[in-house]
């Protein structure tokens, strides 16, 4: 006679673990976990979705870097991944505006 948990544990060696369909939702929750910030699964999924991983992760890697006091690090990561996404607003802002220069001149 085998536990529940036994057979679940076999269960689970042989499939993983049932929770996410495609690869951004994965990556989602693993981001997620790395930040201590469980609670909002669905946010990090829709960003993996929608945003580069690069800026993803270098958002990811300063938050796991920073000294903070808190344990959670979703403020800070939210925090950096605006920071990059104005600065590339403002970087595409000058190169439009020296190519309208140009073309004036």
């Amino acid at each position: 006679m085998e536990s529940v948990g036994d057979i679940l544990r076999k269960k689970f060696e042989k499939k993983g673990l049932p929770r996410a369909k495609y690869e951004f939702q994965e990556y989602g929750i693993w981001l997620s976990e790395q930040l201590h910030d469980t609670r909002h699964k669905a946010l990090y999924i829709k960003l993996a979705k929608e945003k580069p991983r690069p800026v993803l992760e270098r958002a990811r890697i300063f938050a796991l870097e920073c000294e903070s006091s808190s344990v959670n690090r979703g403020r800070l990561f939210m925090w950096k991944l605006s920071e990059l996404a104005k600065g590339k607003r403002a970087k595409s802002t000058n190169l439009n505006t020296k190519a309208k220069n140009q073309t004036r001149q």
